[in-house]
């Protein structure tokens, strides 16, 4: 199966801009719907946004809607998270889910492919 990892994550001013990508292995990426998910200390592991197979499906929660994107690059194996116009409450670890399976897009439990996380750390 994928193996999934993050990188990217950093410190950015609020407004400021960060992108973030999560690199697969193996050859069967394009066959995973892709995720991330964020969790900041002492909080519950939310759904940001998802991704289709080929690119051409997502979903973002209501939270980063219109200030954060995502996309796929499939030749590259791939995923990235455009984050844009920052807030201190987008501070967080993020990490990258994929699954090959149907399941509930906002919901951790349907993915069973998990990166390590990457810090993201917004100032105020």
């Amino acid at each position: 199966q994928v193996q999934l990892v993050e990188s990217g994550g950093g410190l950015v001013q609020t407004g400021g801009s960060l992108r973030i990508s999560c690199a697969a292995s193996g050859r069967t990426f394009s066959t995973y719907r892709v995720a991330w998910f964020r969790q900041a200390p002492g909080k519950e592991r939310e759904f940001v946004t998802g991704i289709s197979r080929s690119g051409d499906d997502t979903l973002y929660a209501d939270s980063v809607k219109g200030r954060f994107s995502i996309s796929r690059d499939n030749a590259k194996n791939t995923v990235y998270l455009q984050m844009n116009s920052l807030k201190p409450e987008d501070t967080a670890v993020y990490y990258c889910a994929a699954t090959m399976y149907s399941g509930r897009w906002y919901s951790a439990a349907a993915y069973d492919r998990w990166g390590q996380g990457t810090q993201v750390t917004v100032s105020s």
